[in-house]
Order: structure tokens, then sequence, then C-alpha cells
């Protein structure tokens, strides 16, 4: 009897817990929607955040907090409030179909943030999805039509990049190529002269030992013939002196 009273007790106790935060919850709600009636995002803003804290489950809490943000221009955080309802979209469309008017609105806010930061592409798949939910709304077709346009121009303007990227690679490929040989030729030519002017250098040396050679060989001979040259007027001198010996003899 005694557990069966205690179960109670907590039950109740829980009931009345969750009876006061969803309580405090639909004010912060009430609060933020005032606020943001009144343009006043802000305090819209810090109500919602309230409300979470509340219940961090709250889908509307967590769907006007990325309003107040959407309106104060603090697109990536109004994306990713958005891309939390977003993840819930099949359990909320399970739950009630009216559902579906909300998650459109979503996709098409998550479209609008892609297209302000020029993510094109998100925002066609965004668009898109807000349209299966919601294929009546010609606001969000008008921005589809956009967002495609807007989506071709950026590629041909990126493929036309990309092929001015590769003509300029091409041609600084080309330059590259062109002053690679440019050196070559240099240094070849450099090489060449060097070449040259060893050659020459050699044949200079080889000239000026040949040179050599034949003013050795010159020298040589002329000392020869001057030691024949000598050797006659020696053998003159004595053959003059036989005779001149002979002479006196024949005198006696």
């Amino acid at each position: 009897m005694v557990g069966k009273i205690s179960i109670m007790s907590v039950m109740l106790l829980f009931f009345s817990c969750f009876a006061i935060a969803q309580k405090a919850e639909r004010q912060n709600i009430r609060e933020g929607n005032r606020e943001y009636n009144k343009e006043k995002y802000t305090e819209a803003e810090i109500a919602y955040r309230k409300a979470i804290e509340v219940n961090p489950r709250s889908v509307e809490g967590i769907y006007d907090l990325a309003n107040s943000l959407y309106r104060q221009d603090k697109f990536p955080e109004a994306a990713e409030q958005y891309q939390l309802i977003a993840k819930q979209g099949e359990r909320l469309l399970n739950e009630d179909p009216d559902n579906a008017d909300r998650l459109a609105e979503v996709f098409h806010n998550i479209g609008n943030i892609g297209m302000k930061s020029k993510e094109y592409q998100k925002s066609v798949e965004a668009y898109k999805q807000s349209l299966r939910l919601n294929p009546t709304d010609d606001s969000t077709r008008y921005n589809l039509a956009l967002a495609q346009k807007l989506l071709k121009d950026q590629q041909q303007q990126q493929q036309q990049q990309d092929q001015d990227q590769n003509k300029d690679d091409d041609q600084k490929d080309q330059q590259d190529q062109q002053q690679q040989q440019d050196q070559q030729q240099q240094q070849d030519q450099q090489q060449q002269q060097q070449d040259q002017q060893k050659e020459q250098k050699t044949q200079e040396q080889q000239q000026q030992n040949e040179q050599m050679s034949r003013d050795n060989a010159q020298q040589m001979l002329d000392a020869f013939l001057q030691d024949e040259k000598d050797t006659q007027e020696k053998v003159k001198k004595i053959q003059m002196q036989q005779q001149q010996s002979r002479k006196r003899e024949k005198q006696w």
C-alpha cells in the first residue's frame, strides 16, 4: 500500500512539473510573439530562447526563434534552427499533416538564406522541397525559377573562369618552357664559347711549343755550324802554321 502511494506521488509530481514547464514554454512563446509583432526581434529572440530552455524539443519555439533570427539578418544562425526542424520533417508530418505548411515555410526560408549567400544549388533544392510540401505557393515557384537561373549563370561564370585559368596556366607553361629553352640555349652557347676558347688556347700552346722546338732546332743548328766554322778555322790555322814551318825548313 505504501509502495503504491509512493508511485502515485511520483507520477503526480512528474505531471505537475511537466504542466508547469509546458505553461512556462507557452508563456515565453506568447511573449516572443508579442515582441515579434512589434518588430522587436531581439526581444522576441530572447523570449523564444527561454521557451527552448524549458523545452529543447519545442518545434514551435525553434521555428519562431529561427524567424526572429532571420529578421535580424542572422542568417547562419537562422539556417541552423530551420535545419533542426527540417530534420524532424517526417515525424512532424506523421503527427499532423497540417505541419506540411509550416515545413514548406521552413524550406522556403532555407532557400532564401541560400540566395543571400549565393549558394544557389542549396536554394534550388530547398525551394523544390518546399513546393513538394505546398505545390500552390507561387512565391516559392518564382524564387525557384530565379535560383535556377542564377545557378546556371554562376556555373557558366565558373566554367569561364576555369577556362581562363587553364588558358593562363597554359600560357605560363609555355613561357616557362620557352624560358627553359632560352636558358638551355644560353648555357649551350656559353659552353660552346668555353670549348672554343679552350681549343684556341690549346692550339696556341701547341703553336708555342712548335715554335720553341723550331727555335731550339735552329739554335742547335746554328751552334753546330758555329762549331763547324770554328773547327774549320782551327784546321786552316794549323795548316797555315804547317806550311809556314815547311817554308822555313826549306830556307835552311
